[in-house]
């Protein structure tokens, strides 16, 4: 006959005691959302640094393809960091310190050593006179960030030539040069008065297109992709002419959006006389409904 299991106390031991492990501490730190837009800031830094050592040895178009560059990875990072809602304080700083070396500082520093400085000490001062319009006009728009006083219909403008594209348009007769040769587009009396009016530009208030907020109609989608790719074929085949009739239709398109959002500012200015246009009876009316909620006499 089987005897019933016996089932015993475990004894208790205090030297034996087992106390539960803690987790180990996660590492804090920025994750890769945050800080790839940062990355490619500092690759277009690099990019435009690149541009500066080729100037100084006389490689002109490897300096334009630097600029280049620079200004297609400045074109990503702020739009992947809002993707990946990876904005910072931190980023749009770097970000503006970026621009105007790759921007400002770059593009001065060749137009001078590849024309500038057969004006002598005026191709200098247009030279300066660039680069610290460019940094003025940085600094402009960085003391309006965060700053929510435009209009909703004027968010799809810059006040000025944006940086990037005043970089592609002082190198423009540098580029044009590339083709029709530097004696005819590099002479200094050229391109002394075209730096100092590009410089102008930048710092303007003009208002210009800046295309975020532009939208592409459905059934002109494959028509607009169609062009982009014969857009790039144009750059690997001519890429200088392609480059400078970029820029030309960039010049082109300035007196447009002064014209449309002077136009959308009288729009607005007349909806707004509209609303508070006062009626018979001393009262705002906005829509048929009086301002004041008193009702409407009939």
């Amino acid at each position: 006959m089987k005897r019933p299991p016996v089932f015993r106390q475990p004894i208790f031991r205090p030297g034996k005691v087992r106390r539960p492990r803690r987790p180990h501490p996660r590492l804090k730190g920025l994750s890769i959302n945050h800080l790839l837009p940062n990355v490619l800031t500092v690759l277009a830094l690099c990019s435009g640094l690149t541009a500066i050592r080729f100037a100084m040895l006389g490689r002109w178009e490897p300096a334009v393809i630097a600029i280049l560059i620079a200004a297609i990875l400045d074109a990503l990072d702020g739009r992947i960091a809002r993707l990946l809602n990876g904005q910072s304080k931190f980023g749009a700083e770097l970000d503006s310190l970026s621009d105007a070396i790759s921007f400002g500082v770059a593009p001065a520093f060749m137009m001078y050593l590849w024309g500038l400085n057969g004006a002598g000490s005026v191709g200098w001062i247009a030279a300066m006179a660039y680069a610290v319009c460019c940094a003025l006009r940085l600094a402009r728009f960085n003391s309006r960030l965060g700053v929510v006083d435009l209009p909703p219909w004027a968010y799809n403008y810059f006040t000025g030539v944006p940086a990037p594209a005043g970089a592609g348009l002082v190198l423009l007769p540098m580029i044009l040069g590339f083709e029709v040769g530097p004696q005819l587009t590099g002479h200094a009396v050229l391109i002394v008065p075209w730096t100092f009016l590009v410089g102008g530009l930048m710092v303007s208030t003009l208002p210009t297109f800046s295309f975020k907020g532009a939208r592409v109609p459905a059934h002109w989608v494959v028509p607009a992709l169609a062009g982009v790719g014969l857009l790039a074929a144009m750059l690997v085949s001519l890429p200088w002419w392609t480059l400078s009739l970029v820029e030309i239709a960039y010049l082109i398109t300035l007196p447009f959006s002064v014209a449309q959002f002077r136009k959308l500012q009288r729009a607005a200015e007349l909806m707004r006389t509209e609303i508070v246009e006062p009626q018979p009876g001393n009262e705002a009316v906005a829509g048929g409904v009086p301002v004041d909620g008193a009702p409407k006499s009939n």
